[in-house]
């Protein structure tokens, strides 16, 4: 049975006072009680538009949640802006690696967990902004073979809440792990709320999708 994890979140923070205050000019709030160990994965819903981006790097700021995203190799080789997007957490991997991307960062995961350090990896389980016809698996193949913690993020532009507080393990039951994930994520309006997809596997693709 799926089910949220213990309440306590031990590792905390220390964010910008600059970041906190744009969010606060723009009307958006933030709540983070920190995360529950030192690997996990990390979803934000929905994806609808290009300003998801840049209320999550301010979000990212604002509390100082040191994350890692997937993006495309190319975008690396691009002067400073590459530079720019590996300091906030770019991660380019081997696409052609023959244990495939969710085989790659599964041994990722347990080259950290053997020693105990931290990461904890942000996907998009949409994989675009335009609306789909559910998730790509390879965020829950991820998490589930990784056994690491997923957390939900909320992105409501309805409230301009932007929501770090749900944390799940997940069981294996496809069914019982996305009711939940459904039931937390219900009421979430996107920038462009029409397109949000919902929240069900799309059983052809389990591929990871790039966040940027």
């Amino acid at each position: 049975m799926s089910s949220a994890l213990n309440p306590s979140h031990p590792l905390k923070f220390n964010g910008y006072r600059v970041a906190r205050a744009v969010l606060a000019l723009a009307g958006w709030r933030v709540s983070f009680d920190g995360l529950p160990c030192n690997q996990g994965v990390i979803v934000g819903y929905p994806h609808t538009s290009n300003w998801d981006f840049v209320v999550m790097v301010l979000v990212k700021w604002s509390i100082g949640l040191p994350i890692q995203f997937l993006a495309k190799d190319s975008l690396f080789r691009i002067p400073v802006f590459g530079g720019w997007l590996k300091s906030l957490g770019g991660l380019a991997v081997d696409r052609s690696a023959s244990t495939g991307v969710v085989g790659h960062l599964v041994s990722l995961f347990k080259q950290h967990q053997l020693n105990n350090a931290y990461l904890w990896l942000a996907l998009s389980p949409e994989g675009t902004r335009r609306r789909t016809d559910g998730w790509r698996s390879g965020f829950y193949q991820l998490a589930l073979q990784a056994e690491v913690p997923l957390c939900l993020v909320r992105i409501d532009y309805g409230q301009k809440h932007v929501d770090f507080s749900h944390f799940m393990r997940l069981t294996g039951d496809e069914a019982a792990d996305y009711g939940h994930m459904a039931s937390v994520l219900e009421g979430v309006r996107g920038f462009h709320a029409n397109q949000a997809a919902p929240i069900r596997p799309i059983k052809s693709s389990s591929s990871l999708s790039s966040r940027t």
